[in-house]
C-alpha cells in the first residue's frame, strides 16, 4: 500500500464580488498548464436556497514524479451564498456573482504508489533502508516543491480574486 505524507495544508478566503465560472476555469487552466497535473473532479454539489446557491467542489490533482513518488494536490472550493448580481464596468453592465468563497488545497507526497514495496517483508525492509540512506534528499526535493507549488497555487488565486473581484 502506498504511503501518503501530508505536506501541505492551508486556504484563502474570499468575501465579495466575482464571475465565479471565470475563476473556476482560471483555477483549473493555471494547475493544468503550469504545474502539468491530471484534475479529476470527485464532487460537484449545488444547494439552492432561495436567491442564493452554495456549492462544494473537490478536486483530486495528480501528478507522476518518479515511477516511485507521485504528486497529489486536493483542492475543495466551498462557495456559500452566492448570488447573481449585475454591476456597472465603464458603461456596460456585466453579469457577475456575489458569495464567500474558500479554497482548501491539501499537497501530498505518495511514496510508492504502485505498492511494489508491498509484496513482502524483506521488500519493506529494503524501502526502509532506501528511504533512509540512499535518497533523503530527494525526498526532501520532492516535499520543498510540493509546498512551493500548492503555495504558489493558492497565491495566484488569491491574486486572481483580488484582481478580478474588485472591478
Amino acid at each position: 500500500m502506498a504511503e501518503k505524507d501530508t505536506k501541505f495544508s492551508s486556504n484563502i478566503k474570499y468575501n465579495g464580488v466575482l464571475v465565479f465560472s471565470e475563476f473556476y476555469k482560471f483555477c483549473h487552466s493555471w494547475l493544468l498548464e503550469e504545474l502539468g497535473l491530471e484534475i479529476a473532479e470527485e464532487k460537484y454539489a449545488e444547494k439552492i436556497e432561495g436567491d442564493t446557491k452554495n456549492i462544494d467542489i473537490v478536486w483530486v490533482c495528480t501528478k507522476k514524479l518518479t515511477d516511485y513518488f507521485k504528486f497529489e494536490m486536493k483542492v475543495e472550493f466551498e462557495i456559500r451564498k452566492l448570488a447573481k448580481i449585475e454591476i456597472t464596468k465603464g458603461t456596460a453592465k456585466i453579469k457577475a456573482d456575489k458569495g464567500d468563497i474558500k479554497v482548501k488545497v491539501k499537497g501530498v507526497l505518495i511514496r510508492d504508489y504502485e505498492g511494489k514495496f508491498e509484496t513482502n517483508g524483506f521488500l519493506k525492509f529494503l524501502r526502509a533502508i532506501y528511504e533512509k540512506y540512499v535518497i533523503p534528499s530527494r525526498i526532501d526535493q520532492f516535499e520543498e516543491k510540493i509546498i512551493g507549488d500548492c503555495d504558489e497555487f493558492l497565491n495566484q488565486g488569491k491574486a486572481y480574486l483580488n484582481l478580478e473581484g474588485k472591478k
